[in-house]
């Protein structure tokens, strides 16, 4: 088998639903995205083989077949389309990562696109005649009585582990904190989709702020849990066949994960995926030089780091989704981006690691 690697990354900026993107659709927001990743890495469209993209909200019609064409991508390029929600993004990195491992491909796009803004309403019809009845959210089980909203999760997880809304919010704080500081930083992986080229939603969360926050569930607020939002981003992978005839910055994959946990804490399932990548990478969580740890609450987030044993200071260094907000099938690549920036600059390894509905838990090692 021969080793991956990521040659380019870039995304979009993340904006709130409704707010910079709220006339975008995937495809909208992938192709400006997709264009500037091959233009970064000095790669022509007609080396690309493949383009894998994560959708999670249902847009139908194979949006990563659409994103394709919209990119002038060759029509060779079919495109696959992946959805496991929160995970996707990432999954389709790994994915990407085992096409080029097993020798399918050379040269293959992975990432995520999600309009929050745009997404489908959705409907269950039903064959007896009655109207069709709209809902919200999909089911993640096949058990109405076991299967939560995300918000109940991060409650039941926080009262588990006895994470108070004092703690969440420090972290949600942290998060706004460290990306306001590095916003110049932040500039480098972002490519300017309708005029937005930094992410719009964060600000200068206080703890006055924090406490006036409307609760959602128990300890968890509307400044602890990151909001809905739209956005897309990608990386290059390449085989080290190509890798060694491309002259600029390259990270490897050194391993990816995704696993099955208990659907009633969604938040803990990271935490089996990190111990085994790390165990596949011979690495223990102290080698690390930089997490990136999805944020979709602050108390997922503590879980995790807890969970396995992250060194704070290494995790979401430049701020994470509480600070961005959650277009959820570009989540998780937009944590692989964030890494592949990192690594670039200092080089060691990095993993990026999130949580997804059903109980289900993604990570990556990337070593530069």
């Amino acid at each position: 088998m021969t080793r991956s690697y990521i040659i380019a990354a870039c995304r979009s900026a993340v904006a709130p639903r409704n707010g910079a993107f709220a006339g975008c659709l995937p495809h909208e927001l992938a192709a400006p995205v997709i264009t500037d990743l091959l233009r970064r890495a000095g790669v022509e469209r007609d080396q690309v083989e493949e383009l894998v993209l994560a959708n999670a909200l249902g847009a139908g019609g194979n949006p990563a077949r659409i994103a394709a064409l919209a990119s002038d991508l060759p029509q060779s390029v079919g495109g696959l389309s992946l959805d496991r929600q929160c995970a996707g993004g990432l999954d389709a990195i790994i994915l990407g990562d085992a096409m080029i491992r097993a020798g399918l491909h050379d040269v293959v796009i992975a990432g995520g696109a999600e309009s929050y803004s745009r997404r489908p309403i959705r409907m269950h019809s039903f064959a007896d005649g009655r109207p069709p009845e709209a809902y919200e959210q999909a089911s993640f089980t096949p058990w109405p009585d076991r299967d939560p909203g995300m918000a109940e999760a991060a409650e039941a997880l926080s009262q588990r582990l006895n994470i108070s809304r004092i703690e969440q919010d420090k972290w949600a704080q942290g998060s706004h904190a460290k990306a306001r500081a590095s916003l110049p930083h932040l500039a480098a992986e972002i490519t300017p989709v309708a005029g937005l080229g930094q992410d719009s939603f964060t600000r200068d969360l206080t703890p006055r702020h924090c406490a006036r926050a409307k609760t959602v569930c128990g300890s968890i607020t509307a400044a602890n849990m990151a909001v809905a939002a739209d956005g897309a981003a990608f990386v290059l992978m390449v085989s080290e066949r190509f890798a060694r005839g491309h002259s600029g910055h390259a990270v490897a994959v050194q391993a990816g994960a995704t696993m099955g946990a208990d659907p009633l804490q969604p938040g803990l399932a990271p935490v089996p995926a990190l111990a085994k990548v790390l165990d596949q990478s011979g690495l223990k969580p102290t080698d690390l030089v930089a997490a990136e740890v999805m944020e979709a609450f602050a108390v997922q987030a503590l879980a995790c780091q807890r969970g396995v044993g992250l060194p704070e200071e290494i995790v979401n260094r430049h701020g994470g989704a509480l600070a961005r907000g959650h277009p959820i099938g570009a989540s998780g690549a937009i944590l692989a981006v964030r890494l592949f920036h990192d690594l670039g600059s200092g080089g060691g390894a990095g993993v990026a690691a999130i949580a997804a509905a059903g109980g289900l838990g993604s990570a990556l090692v990337l070593q530069a």
